[in-house]
């Protein structure tokens, strides 16, 4: 996923290392923050494959800065990785948050309604944190009131996001039509 963050933001604009750490921190930082030591890796992976592009220019102080920008096969991988997410950018809560941040630069409301319909089919599969006999445990059934609390608390989330989705889906079904 931090190699999606990074091509994400470097789409919208040339971004030095440290300003790409901060939209970075912004986007996923409270849950999982990233360090010096997995970022500049995953931007030297990147400069080697040929996704982005890095520059050295003079810093406003007498430091020289890296500029890192998307190479037009960055755009390509990052619209491909968009159209096609893995599975767990599907159903992993925090990696669907960071996959929802670059959906809009897909330029066809049918691939992006395609990758929500995935997400929506996700939520209609019975689930929660705690089993009983192969069995999902629903809030009203559960004695503990802290895992009451998980369940009332992910029942709620899901309710709201399978709104967005068929509201954001019968938008983009609209619009797919008419363009």
């Amino acid at each position: 996923m931090l190699e999606l963050t990074i091509l994400g933001f470097l789409h919208e604009r040339p971004l030095h290392g440290y300003e790409l750490k901060e939209r970075i921190q912004g986007l996923s930082g409270h849950v999982r923050p990233v360090s010096d030591g997995a970022l500049y890796p995953a931007i030297t992976r990147l400069v080697k494959a040929g996704l982005v592009d890095s520059r050295t220019e003079p810093g406003a102080g007498a430091a020289p800065r890296r500029v890192l920008s998307l190479t037009a096969e960055g755009r390509e991988e990052l619209l491909g990785r968009l159209r096609s997410p893995k599975e767990v950018e599907i159903t992993d809560g925090q990696r669907w948050f960071t996959l929802l941040a670059f959906l809009g630069l897909l330029p066809d409301p049918a691939a992006q309604a395609a990758v929500l319909r995935r997400r929506q089919a996700f939520l209609q599969a019975p689930a929660s944190f705690f089993y009983e006999d192969g069995a999902p445990v629903r809030a009203e059934r559960e004695p503990d009131p802290f895992r009451r609390g998980m369940l009332r608390i992910a029942r709620a989330t899901g309710t709201e996001e399978k709104a967005w989705l068929a509201e954001t889906l019968a938008e983009l079904d609209r619009a797919a039509t008419e363009g």
